[in-house]
């Protein structure tokens, strides 16, 4: 049985990861700032266990690490992410803001999967696949602004990108993905797709990941984005 392990589990794309992988037969670790109160995430069904994790805490990354110490995940699904204050636009602009958005949209992925490549490194599919955006795409930007979430986003491609390198060596491969523009509460209510198909098509884009094809930036239905 493959194992997953989804941060930002609770609603959203993570919620969905988590139900679509139970519903296919697969152990989901799924984690969340505040398990007592994910009741849809505690009512799926199948092999899921939830475990708290804020990733703005390392240490608490490092301790639920230490705990799963003995299991083996598949995919290293790093999921949660904030996109700030809106709008972000030239005269006013939150700087301190910025530095949390970054701690949690760029640092703490790559914590997780330093504490956790031990883990992934031990199993059969070897994956890890990060939730970007498009938005953080510098080759495609054309309209500006937002530019807290943008250079947020950019900052961990480039650190996602570095790491496919690193792993590789060791068999793992990794892919960082755009969901699409979403109705999630991300995404807002006038997205252009629905939170099913978004993972749907996600998921067929870590299927196929391989060592062959670590190192992209792809949306929802595999096509690659410039970086």
């Amino acid at each position: 049985m493959p194992s997953v392990l989804i941060t930002g589990a609770n609603r959203g794309l993570g919620l969905e990861y988590a139900r679509q992988y139970a519903a296919d037969g697969w152990r989901v670790i799924a984690t969340c700032r505040d398990p007592q109160s994910a009741d849809e995430l505690n009512a799926l069904e199948g092999d899921v266990v939830v475990h708290p994790l804020d990733v703005s805490d390392y240490g608490q990354i490092q301790a639920l690490a230490r705990t799963l110490r003995k299991e083996t995940i598949d995919l290293l699904l790093n999921n949660a992410g904030i996109y700030g204050p809106k709008p972000s636009k030239l005269g006013g602009i939150e700087y301190d803001t910025w530095e949390e958005v970054m701690r949690i949209n760029v640092m703490a992925p790559l914590k997780v999967c330093e504490c956790f490549r031990d883990h992934v490194a031990a199993s059969d599919l070897k994956k890890i696949a990060v939730m970007s955006s498009r938005m953080g795409s510098v080759g495609d930007n054309d309209s500006g602004a937002s530019y807290i979430y943008r250079s947020s986003k950019a900052a961990l491609n480039a650190v996602m990108k570095s790491l496919s390198v690193d792993l590789k060596p060791r068999g793992i491969s990794v892919v960082v993905l755009h969901p699409g523009w979403v109705r999630t509460d991300m995404g807002g209510p006038s997205g252009l797709i629905d939170v099913p198909e978004s993972v749907s098509g996600l998921r067929q884009a870590i299927k196929s990941l391989s060592l062959e094809t670590t190192g992209r930036f792809l949306n929802y239905d595999s096509t690659e984005i410039p970086w």
